[in-house]
Formats: structure tokens, C-alpha cells, sequence
């Protein structure tokens, strides 16, 4: 019996967010953006997915309200991608995902990258909370840092190499201040 292409007989909440954002690239593209990608041409080299793959998922997205896409050039028509408040709701999920992999599914190197509560200036714990002022702290209160992975990373696109260094999530990278390859 060949697997379905959608949930569509599912009549549970799980099975309706599969089917906006369970697709293999959909999260990483999402994860992306809150860590500052905003371009098509940066999330396609970071992520080496195919372009009509991304234009689906950028699509999808945008249509169901997780990004807003925003006209940066005229000539030729560029545009760039933001998440919106529903976009922003997904932190909690990608977060957990995330830590989850690192307790189940280990690399050996350990995480590439470590959160940061701005606020307290302390890393949050597996389940988010900053450790100071115990709370859940949110995406925009939080600044990625590089973790103990983050020395066996070869990745020298410039998505890679910007995010190498402490950058708080939800701001747009700065690709030009990124590190040079080796």
C-alpha cells in the first residue's frame, strides 16, 4: 500500500501542523529565519535545497501565514522573508526539536550553537529557561552563540561562517561582517 501525501483522514491537531510544517526542509527553513537568513539566494546556499524546493516552501509559508515576504530591489523584482507572529510561535517547537536531538540523536561534537537569555547574559537550559530569572525565555530576548560543535563545522558559505559568532535571533544576518574561509 503506497503512504499517503497528506493527513487529510486525520482529524488531530498534530496531523494538521505535519501537514504545514512536517515536510524534510520545511523547519529548516523556518529555523533559518529566526536565526537571520532572509534571502532567497542565502537560505539556498546555507541549506543546499533545491531551488524549486524552496520556492514551494517559501510559497507555502507565506500563504499560510508563517512569513511575510517583503520587496528589498526593484530591478531586478528580490525579495526577502520574515516570519510573522504565527512564524514567531514556532520558536518553543523548533527549540525542542533541536534539544531533543542533542540528548536522542548526538553528534559527538556536541551543539554547533548555544542560546543565550540577553537579559540575564546566562545559556538557557534544554527546556529554554534561563537559569537567572527562571524564565522561558523567548525568541527575541535570546542571542545564539557558538557552542562546543561549532570547531568541526566546515561549512564556508556565508550563511556558516556569519553564524560563527554571537548573533541575536530574529535580526538579519550580516553576511559582509561574516568571517572569511581559511
Amino acid at each position: 500500500m503506497a503512504l499517503g501525501k497528506d493527513y487529510a483522514g486525520q482529524q488531530c491537531a498534530l496531523a494538521r501542523a505535519l501537514e504545514l510544517v512536517g515536510e524534510r526542509w520545511t523547519l529548516l527553513v523556518v529555523r533559518d529565519v529566526f536565526y537571520g537568513v532572509r534571502r532567497f539566494s542565502d537560505f539556498q546556499a546555507h541549506l543546499d535545497i533545491p531551488r524549486a524546493v524552496l520556492t514551494a516552501r517559501l510559497a507555502a509559508l507565506v500563504e499560510a501565514g508563517v512569513l511575510e515576504r517583503r520587496r528589498y530591489q526593484d530591478s531586478p523584482p528580490r525579495d526577502e522573508y520574515d516570519l510573522t507572529a504565527t512564524g514567531r510561535a514556532l520558536w518553543p517547537a523548533v527549540f525542542a526539536l533541536a534539544q531533543w536531538a542533542l540528548e536522542f540523536v548526538p553528534s559527538a561534537a556536541g551543539a554547533l550553537r548555544e542560546f543565550a537569555h540577553i537579559p540575564c547574559d546566562r545559556v538557557v537550559d534544554n527546556t529554554g529557561q534561563c537559569p537567572a530569572c527562571r524564565r522561558v525565555a523567548p525568541a527575541d530576548e535570546l542571542e545564539m552563540r557558538p557552542g562546543p560543535g561549532i570547531l568541526t563545522q566546515t561549512r564556508t558559505d556565508p550563511v556558516s561562517l556569519a553564524l560563527r559568532t554571537p548573533h541575536r535571533l530574529l535580526e538579519p544576518l550580516d553576511l559582509s561582517a561574516a568571517p572569511k574561509p581559511a
